[in-house]
């Protein structure tokens, strides 16, 4: 799909999602991680956790289905990690979540699949006073912004200074790591994945301190991460949004095309 395809704004969401269907539904590899198939099915091994992404429709049934599974889950179990089946609310068949739970797996909270044309946002938006927003590659900046990440979700974060430390390190073209400060304090933070060969930048992060939402500091880095992507040629923008975010994102003018729920499996200790 390009922006110059006629469409009316019903259209839309069908069409946005056949674009994300159509290439949203594999991984990147980032540092330490390893992409193999398994069918349909592609799986990343390694990194915080393991993840696995299917085709809207994964292909197999019953206890084909079934086997499938099990296989990833003595992958994973062999490399003593955790592991995630990222679902989406339209995936067929309609009982994997069902056979997932079945199987030991545990649900995240689900969450909106948003997408936008990044050339529609208000690409100049301004934080507000007193907050100044910055692009940064400094691994100084890292274990702040996870120490605000741990404050937002009032657990301990601090993996994610070495996360981004290794997007950073193995991905910097394809990093874009924001930070909001006032007063010297990490007030929030974001980054966008410029994920080569797809029309699709992914908005990541996104948390902001409690004292200073409401305030616009979401809304400037959203629109300085749009500016970016268009900028390196990406016509749209996608997230998964929170039940906080949702909102706000959808106002900002991204649509919702589908639901996503996270299922986890970790191996016995």
């Amino acid at each position: 799909m390009t922006d110059d395809d006629p469409m009316t704004q019903d259209e839309l969401p069908s069409r946005l999602l056949a674009a994300y269907d159509d290439q949203m539904r594999g991984f990147s590899p980032g540092p330490d991680t390893v992409l193999d198939h398994d069918g349909t099915l592609v799986r990343l091994t390694g990194g915080h956790r393991g993840f696995v992404s299917t085709p809207r429709d994964v292909g197999v049934r019953g206890a084909a289905l079934d086997d499938l599974i099990t296989r990833q889950k003595a992958h994973f179990a062999a490399h003593g990690q955790a592991f995630e089946w990222k679902t989406r609310g339209h995936d067929l068949p309609a009982d994997l979540p069902d056979r997932l739970l079945a199987a030991g797996f545990v649900p995240e909270p689900r969450e909106t699949v948003l997408v936008g044309r990044a050339a529609d946002l208000d690409l100049d938006a301004a934080p507000p006073a007193g907050v100044t927003v910055r692009r940064t590659t400094d691994p100084a900046d890292l274990p702040r912004i996870a120490a605000m990440e741990s404050a937002v979700w009032g657990e301990d974060m601090g993996f994610l200074a070495g996360h981004l430390l290794g997007l950073l390190t193995a991905r910097p073209d394809e990093t874009a790591l924001l930070v909001a400060e006032a007063g010297g304090e990490v007030v929030s933070a974001a980054w966008l994945m410029l994920d080569r060969d797809r029309d699709f930048a992914g908005l990541r992060g996104g948390s902001t301190l409690e004292a200073w939402r409401g305030r616009g500091v979401y809304r400037a880095l959203v629109a300085r991460r749009a500016r970016i992507a268009l900028e390196h040629g990406h016509r749209y923008l996608h997230v998964d949004a929170s039940d906080d975010s949702d909102p706000i994102l959808r106002r900002l003018g991204l649509t919702a095309i589908t639901t996503t729920t996270p299922y986890v499996w970790t191996p016995p200790a």
